[in-house]
């Protein structure tokens, strides 16, 4: 009887793990990005800041910068005059509005591996975010955060669709 409920409660726990959701690896963070300064000073792990997107300050962002992404080229993570341009109208903007945090999210077109496509989309978002710290924005009011391939704006197989998904963008939040 008794080894009958403990095959029972064993079988049970079995059960109820399997339905438990599984959440996608966390993309590998280097040791000097493991932390990031919460909205009250607090030092928070990379995924413990719940973001909220502020949609009003967003839209003043694209009308006030021109755009709120920039695009990259097949497999690179430069910015390019025009990504530099866009970007450096961001920071004005991120200047004028010193309460504003935001997360730039780099993000990739379908081809390669969801490993490579991570890590590229961590590159590009690292990019713009630096380029932002070189124009006087305060490094604790950035996030980086990469999709990779997961967040794509474009659908399709071609040249056109890839080059739109290619990107870092700029994300107001609190």
């Amino acid at each position: 009887m008794r080894k009958t409920l403990i095959l029972g409660a064993a079988a049970i726990a079995l059960a109820a793990s399997g339905c438990a959701k599984r959440q996608p690896p966390p993309a590998e963070v280097p040791p000097a990005e493991q932390s990031q300064v919460g909205p009250n000073g607090e030092t928070v792990a990379p995924g413990d800041v719940e973001l909220t997107e502020l949609p009003a300050q967003q839209a003043d962002l694209i009308a006030k910068a021109g755009s709120d992404t920039v695009y990259f080229g097949t497999d690179e993570y430069l910015l390019d005059e025009s990504a530099k341009a866009t970007l450096a109208a961001q920071a004005r903007w991120l200047l004028a509005n010193a309460n504003i945090r935001a997360s730039i999210e780099g993000h990739c077109d379908e081809r390669g591996t969801r490993e490579y496509n991570m890590a590229l989309g961590e590159r590009r978002a690292n990019a713009a975010r630096d380029f932002l710290v070189s124009q006087g924005v305060p490094t604790s009011r950035l996030l980086v955060t990469s999709w990779g391939k997961e967040r794509p704006v474009a659908a399709g197989s071609n040249e056109e669709a890839w080059a739109q998904n290619r990107r870092a963008v700029t994300v107001l939040v609190r």
